[in-house]
């Protein structure tokens, strides 16, 4: 996928110099094809394409997981074209949530708070904001966005950690590509993207960081969103489309290529996911799994000293399940540890009345994601299916050694 990528980005500069020598401009060009049709027919052709996606090998073709599939590219086209239409303009920014409670991909965090806004390396932002109580609060920006196709390596990471912060919990902090001497988040010419990350340990007692950004204008130049042109309208539904089919296809793969390991936690490669926009201050575990009826899946490990830990089933499509309904994750805070020290996760159809069960929702199979977040040592979680039978044995076991 990556080479058909840069082909096809190699052949658009080609076409653009081509086009350039004939004194056609980008500006022209989008409006030939918004007169003519041609940008929303392309947008809808792509959009149709996408679905082939579910059809990747290994992907599953029941009806219940083929329909789960055709809401994801609802999903993936509804966060396109809020963040490439709607809120596209590098002058004027706005934070907004892509990935959501009903917006999922590439095993989202249920633990985060995820948001993210428009940038260009062109100018410089201030973001304003009140710390609050959210556990972990980190600032990334990133070259390209998914709606260009490829990666998303990132140009500039900042911490709340690293912050300096008033003593009423607000701050500043400066978006740019030259350094500041507080609170500065790097850019590269070539950024595009913003993402905020804030993580709970618990999502009902925490409050979220207060955030807002905009750009830092010229004197006598204000920040506001500049007139709708059909340049932008063209290259948003270029790129929402994009994001559809690439996202899709992405991880189509990557559940494909998942099921060679299934009901086990290897490490994933750290330079694939952070190249892909994961974020480079965690180690990540990702796996498919499969249960029939009357099985269950046992995760251990001992936790490491670390910012934060969590575990996640996710659906094939690596959406994160329904984690306002169900208990589908568990993490640091809410996970109840052995006297050792040691955690022991069951994923079961069914709750076995024990300690960390992850309820599967009806799915008989999908994937899942283990994250150590700023830990020190990394120790593989260790994985068995037993049956819900033995889980009997074990209950008793831990009844016995309270008792």
């Amino acid at each position: 996928m990556k080479t058909a990528i840069a082909v096809l980005n190699r052949f658009r500069k080609i076409t653009l110099w081509w086009r350039q020598l004939r004194g056609v401009t980008p500006e022209s060009l989008a409006q030939q094809r918004i007169l003519s049709g041609q940008s929303w027919e392309e947008f809808c052709d792509t959009l149709k394409a996408a679905g082939a996606s579910l059809s990747f090998p290994g992907t599953p073709q029941d009806a219940f997981n083929q329909a789960e599939g055709y809401r994801y590219l609802t999903r993936l086209t509804r966060a396109g074209l809020m963040a490439f239409v709607e809120h596209a303009d590098p002058k004027a920014p706005v934070l907004h949530r892509v990935v959501h409670e009903t917006v999922k991909m590439g095993a989202d965090n249920p633990d985060n708070y995820y948001q993210t806004a428009c940038i260009s390396g062109e100018y410089e932002y201030r973001i304003r904001g009140r710390r609050n109580s959210v556990h972990y609060l980190g600032f990334g920006t990133q070259i390209g966005h998914y709606g260009q196709g490829g990666g998303m390596p990132p140009s500039g990471y900042l911490e709340a950690s690293q912050l300096a912060i008033d003593d009423d919990g607000c701050f500043e902090i400066i978006v740019s590509c030259q350094p500041q001497p507080n609170n500065w988040l790097p850019m590269q010419p070539n950024s595009g993207n913003l993402i905020v990350r804030q993580t709970f340990l618990d999502r009902e007692r925490e409050t979220p960081a207060e955030l807002s950004i905009e750009r830092i204008c010229p004197p006598g130049e204000t920040a506001v969103p500049g007139r709708v042109t059909p340049e932008q309208v063209d290259s948003g539904l270029r790129s929402t489309s994009t994001l559809v089919a690439g996202a899709s296809l992405l991880f189509a793969k990557w559940a494909r290529d998942f099921q060679q390991h299934s009901n086990t936690l290897p490490q994933f490669d750290p330079e694939v996911s952070t190249a892909a926009g994961g974020d480079p201050n965690i180690i990540y575990y990702h796996s498919h799994w499969a249960l029939t009826a009357d099985e269950a899946l046992l995760i251990e490990v001992t936790p490491p000293q670390c910012e934060h830990w969590n575990f996640q089933l996710n659906n094939y499509w690596m959406e994160s399940l329904d984690y306002t309904h169900f208990q589908i994750h568990t993490n640091k805070h809410l996970a109840q540890l052995e006297d050792d020290g040691s955690v022991r996760i069951i994923v079961a159809h069914q709750d076995p009345g024990l300690p960390n069960w992850i309820n599967t929702t009806g799915h008989a199979s999908g994937t899942m994601c283990f994250r150590w977040i700023r830990a020190r040592q990394h120790p593989q979680p260790s994985t068995r299916v037993v049956k819900l039978s033995q889980l009997q044995s074990l209950q008793t076991k831990q009844q016995t050694a309270t008792a």
